[in-house]
């Protein structure tokens, strides 16, 4: 069990990340891709991924396990992180300190390959090592599906949106999903060892992840920036274009008509079929298939949470609209 304690200032320092973070998807798809549950949400992929990865992408499996601690430095919580080449250049910066503690505390329980002494040293053939065995991951597993994550992600902030207008922080912290429960002022979440978060006014923050699995996840060391990265919802299609060999926007041609036009301006910033029926004035079999040909064209993604259906605009289908807007469509 992990336990967050909240002070009534971190209540008000809670903040929900901007967009999927390139080093916490890495570690965790490396992570899950080792695992065998999950099969209805990562098993295409896994079976697409395996056979991809190169020598160099398989250095990373033994510093992420599937069960058992990984070093804290993989995901730093300082720095550039908003593109990978910025993320994994504030890793290879890792001070010899961090490095040598987080390793020792992982061998602790697993034996290591023999090249991390060289990294635990701070050596920096072997940062440079690590930094291109990650560059090389992102691209063969995880770049063919950048585009959906990203979105799911931007889904999932609609929803921690809609939650915070709802309830407040509190109901922001209790939405975020069956392992997690809110019991003031401790934030319970089901965890693999007893772990004590204490926050001390420093906040929170949340960080949806794609490929985070089973559990919410945080780091080992209490001292470092707080934050909680938690599992998303899925669509269950998301592996689709890429594992069947087709380019995402294959439907664009299809994309035609003001009802249409007018279904992608409405989820903008996210919308249920319920709410899109009664605002547009069509029924719920016409959403549906309005929202086939967006999913399609790579516009629009949803997510579904308690038989609900949430339809999100990807950033290619707010970028779409602000074309037209800026043309005077």
């Amino acid at each position: 069990m992990l336990r967050v304690h909240f002070t009534a200032e971190d209540l008000a320092r809670v903040r929900v990340a901007s967009g999927p973070d390139h080093l916490w998807e890495i570690s965790n798809s490396v992570q899950t891709l080792q695992r065998r549950d999950g099969v209805r949400v990562f098993g295409a992929w896994r079976r697409w991924a395996r056979p991809r990865l190169s020598e160099s992408s398989r250095l990373l499996s033994p510093l992420l396990p599937p069960h058992g601690n990984s070093p804290d430095f993989l995901t730093p919580s300082s720095g550039d992180r908003a593109t990978l080449e910025g993320a994994v250049e504030e890793l290879v910066r890792t001070p010899r300190p961090r490095l040598r503690a987080d390793l020792q505390r992982v061998a602790a329980s697993r034996r290591l390959p023999g090249w991390t002494e060289a990294l635990a040293g701070g050596d920096g053939a072997a940062l440079r090592r690590l930094g291109q065995a990650l560059h090389t991951y992102h691209l063969e597993a995880l770049a063919p599906f950048w585009r959906r994550v990203h979105a799911h992600v931007d889904a999932d902030r609609v929803l921690r949106l809609r939650s915070l207008m709802e309830g407040g922080t509190e109901g922001l912290l209790s939405g975020l999903g069956p392992q997690v429960r809110w019991k003031t002022p401790v934030l319970e979440v089901d965890y693999p060892v007893d772990h004590e978060l204490r926050l001390d006014g420093r906040g929170l923050t949340l960080q949806p992840s794609f490929f985070c699995w089973p559990t919410p996840i945080t780091l080992a060391d209490a001292e470092l920036p707080p934050v909680l990265v938690y599992p998303i919802d899925h669509a269950v299609d998301w592996t689709r274009p890429a594992v069947e060999g087709r380019p995402d926007g294959g439907a664009l041609g299809g994309l035609i008509g003001h009802t249409r036009a007018a279904v992608l301006t409405a989820v903008r910033t996210g919308a249920s079929t319920v709410e899109l029926a009664r605002q547009l004035e069509v029924t719920h079999p016409a959403v549906s298939q309005h929202m086939k040909v967006l999913r399609a064209a790579g516009l629009v993604t949803t997510v579904r949470r308690s038989g609900r259906s949430l339809h999100v605009a990807t950033a290619e289908g707010r970028a779409l609209l602000r074309s037209c807007e800026r043309g005077g469509a």
